[in-house]
């Protein structure tokens, strides 16, 4: 009997946040372990339909680089990147397109409906939800200098009309980051960008980015739990914050700065961490606020 009224107190406990998050939109970015690892995608798909059925309307950003990798492995194409964007030319783009808008996509939306949920899959280049110019390496230095970095894209423009057509209507926009040129042509984009441009667009109550790791350590390998947008630039100028994880934050303080009230950098590899996160004071990452 009391492991019983322990789950009645934790939904007890979850009550607050759902009343306050009721309606609300959530953006979230599913990269990493949460992708490829089996039981965390059911994971992430029954939490997914959870925060649906009790009101909040979450929209879900994908990634998909390791799945590229591999196909272009397979293809005898070698993987090419420059500053940590992949060079895309025109056979390396039909593989991009192929593999998150054909594969990775559907997928996705065919876990979220086996579990009851109403997902739709879409790209950036449906409704021009994302548009995009080619990136221009000519300012940049060392290796980065001048290099064609063919389809890779700048995200100059976001159309939000298609995600509040499908939320009207109950249903989970799933979305690749492809993005669509002023030429019509696809452009491969960075997942991270794709998420905060369309949460800042909508401005959603969060915008929720699942990686790898804890969320923002600092110089002591210690959890940030909570960080001010203005000091990021001080945490990057000292060290805290480097590597993949600058891009993170700083497009995440950009959201916030246009209307997305709070971000969030969780571990995708804790089972339920995006409730954990939503439903708990404590929550398991790093929030931006």
């Amino acid at each position: 009997m009391e492991k019983f009224i322990q789950k009645a107190s934790v939904l007890v406990e979850a009550l607050p946040y759902i009343k306050q998050f009721y309606g609300k939109t959530f953006v979230f970015k599913l990269g990493g372990h949460a992708m490829l690892d089996e039981q965390l995608k059911e994971n992430f798909a029954r939490d997914i339909i959870l925060l649906w059925y009790i009101g909040l309307k979450p929209i879900i950003v994908h990634g998909g680089g390791p799945q590229i990798d591999d196909l272009l492995k397979q293809l005898g194409k070698e993987s090419k990147f420059v500053d940590g964007l992949r060079v895309t030319d025109s056979k390396t783009m039909d593989v991009v397109e192929m593999v998150l808008v054909g594969k990775i996509n559907k997928d996705i939306v065919g876990l979220i409906n086996h579990h009851g949920g109403k997902a739709v899959g879409i790209s950036g280049k449906d409704g021009k939800l994302l548009v995009a110019k080619k990136i221009e390496m000519q300012g940049h230095s060392g290796e980065g200098a001048g290099v064609d970095m063919g389809r890779t894209g700048d995200i100059i423009g976001t159309d939000t009309k298609l995600i509040r057509t499908l939320e009207l209507n109950h249903f989970i926009p799933v979305i690749a980051p492809v993005a669509v040129g002023d030429d019509g042509q696809a452009f491969n984009v960075n997942a991270d960008i794709a998420a905060a441009k369309i949460a800042a667009s909508l401005k959603a109550e969060k915008l929720i980015l699942l990686t790898d790791v804890a969320g923002v350590m600092d110089s002591s390998s210690k959890l940030i739990s909570n960080i001010k947008s203005p000091d990021i630039d001080d945490l990057i100028r000292s060290g805290a914050i480097t590597g993949g994880m600058i891009p993170k934050v700083t497009y995440a303080s950009e959201a916030i700065a246009h209307g997305v009230r709070k971000c969030h950098i969780i571990d995708g590899r804790i089972p339920h961490a995006i409730l954990l996160e939503i439903f708990t004071p404590e929550g398991v990452g790093t929030e931006i606020a």
